[in-house]
């Protein structure tokens, strides 16, 4: 039931499809009827507009989404995640990346703390399909969190676990994980903070370039052009800082020097341009002798 003096809008939504709406909300409270509302309601979030205040403000809608992701964790740990559980509590996440997606409801759902109930998910080492595609999803919801590039968020996230876990995905998931993690990394890494706190101590940007290093020899043998491209997005901006800078003139990885991904790069030019701008970047300030040996800066 919709709380009151709450005002949502369903724009293009004919009084049926309206109600429909309301419908599934509601039945999200009963165990009975919630596994098919959830269902139906994570297929309609691209197409109704306000469906996060709809979500938020709705009494125990919330609540019973965050019941859907618990009952799950006892399934993680010995891993025994079935498909069906999977999906189910996939479409609950959906719904959860819909809440954080949204300008009305993304300052709550960070009051509330809920990404923190991701986190076990992001823990998962299993190569499963199920297990996969919980954790892709998961990562999903934090992906939406960081695309609005609100300060908000980058504090919030720092104050978390969620770059070692990044990182750990980074260096293990499938292709499609590994893609969300790096980008997720990267705008943290885009907001000054983020690259500050990264390059506040040895010990995180080291960890941080040591995964950045491993995921660059793994494309020299498996490229992909996606991937590669948030990953030397990663290699620039940290490239901004000046201590991490000095540190990359000794770390930056051979393949990114020489010509391993020209044949992926060849029609990216955005890529191409931030590789070039890196090795610029890394060059600048390097005093050189008379028979071409770096020296280093007076």
């Amino acid at each position: 039931m919709l709380a009151t003096g709450t005002t949502v809008t369903t724009v293009g939504l004919t009084q049926v499809d309206r109600d429909k709406i309301y419908q599934w909300i509601n039945e999200l409270s009963s165990p009975e009827t919630r596994e098919n509302a959830l269902l139906e309601l994570s297929k309609k979030r691209e197409s109704v507009a306000d469906l996060a205040p709809m979500l938020w403000h709705s009494c125990g809608t919330i609540a019973a989404l965050l019941q859907e992701i618990v009952n799950i964790y006892p399934s993680i740990n010995p891993p025994t995640l079935t498909a069906h559980q999977s999906n189910r509590v996939c479409n609950a996440l959906a719904l959860l990346q819909c809440v954080a997606s949204h300008v009305e409801t993304r300052s709550a759902f960070l009051a509330a703390h809920i990404p923190l109930f991701l986190y076990p998910f992001l823990h998962t080492v299993s190569k499963t399909r199920p297990f996969e595609y919980l954790r892709l999803t998961s990562l999903g919801v934090i992906g939406a969190l960081v695309k609005t590039d609100e300060q908000e968020v980058i504090n919030f996230l720092l104050t978390t676990e969620i770059i070692p876990l990044c990182l750990r995905i980074m260096e293990s998931g499938s292709e499609l994980s590994k893609t969300v993690a790096t980008f997720i990394l990267q705008k943290i890494l885009l907001d000054d903070t983020g690259l500050a706190y990264i390059c506040q101590t040895y010990e995180r940007f080291s960890h941080v370039a040591m995964i950045l290093g491993k995921m660059v020899l793994q494309l020299s043998k498996e490229p992909s052009a996606r991937l590669l491209k948030h990953v030397v997005r990663c290699y620039l901006r940290l490239s901004d800082n000046s201590r991490a800078r000095e540190a990359l003139r000794q770390c930056l990885p051979d393949q990114l020097k020489d010509t391993t991904f020209a044949q992926v790069l060849k029609d990216d030019s955005t890529t191409k341009r931030w590789l070039a701008q890196l090795v610029k970047n890394l060059q600048e300030g390097q005093v050189t002798d008379p028979r071409g040996i770096p020296l280093p800066p007076q």
